[in-house]
């Protein structure tokens, strides 16, 4: 097993924190993996990528990530933008935060409202929701080898008290409603 995925977003949205979390996750389910922040100047509503490998055996690459086979969508408006799309293997996978299914063919779609799961758990910051254990949830799932209990711990490492939970509730929420 070797997937490469490449998430894209908006400063602010917890792109670089979700793609090391996913990382977290899977090495606790005694999977290999690397995070690969990409950005320029860091600014809020910035647009920011940054990749991830997960695999069942060690990881020699260090290349940036030209084809994935997940990509992840943080803000729904990033998702007719042609540079978010390039690469993507054929029969790759497709997360988006959306309201709604958008058109998307040739690739397997999988749609959670994250911004909704964000603010319903108040995950708000500076007037914007901070979707990234929501989409780490998503992620997770779509993965297939994350359990819940992984993606509690690694939530609980980066957070405690109630914010803690607020981030746990999240990403079990996503979990479940990404479909």
């Amino acid at each position: 097993m070797f997937v490469e995925i490449r998430l894209h977003g908006r400063g602010g949205q917890g792109i670089v924190t979700a793609a090391e979390m996913v990382i977290e996750a899977v090495t606790l389910q005694d999977y290999y993996g690397q995070s690969i922040p990409i950005f320029g100047a860091e600014r809020r509503g910035a647009p920011v990528t940054s990749s991830a490998r997960v695999s069942d055996r060690p990881i020699r690459r260090h290349s940036q990530i030209y084809n994935p086979d997940i990509v992840a969508i943080f803000d729904p408006l990033f998702v007719y933008r042609q540079e978010v799309m390039a690469g993507l293997k054929e029969g790759g996978s497709i997360i988006v935060n959306h309201k709604q299914r958008p058109d998307i063919q040739k690739f397997k779609l999988f749609v959670v409202d994250a911004t909704r799961i964000a603010m319903e758990n108040g995950l708000v910051v500076a007037g914007w929701a901070v979707v990234n254990t929501a989409m780490l949830g998503a992620i997770s799932k779509i993965l297939g080898i994350v359990s819940k209990e992984s993606l509690e711990k690694v939530v609980r490492k980066r957070w405690g008290g109630d914010l803690g939970e607020r981030n746990i509730r999240a990403t079990l929420q996503a979990f479940e409603e990404v479909s």
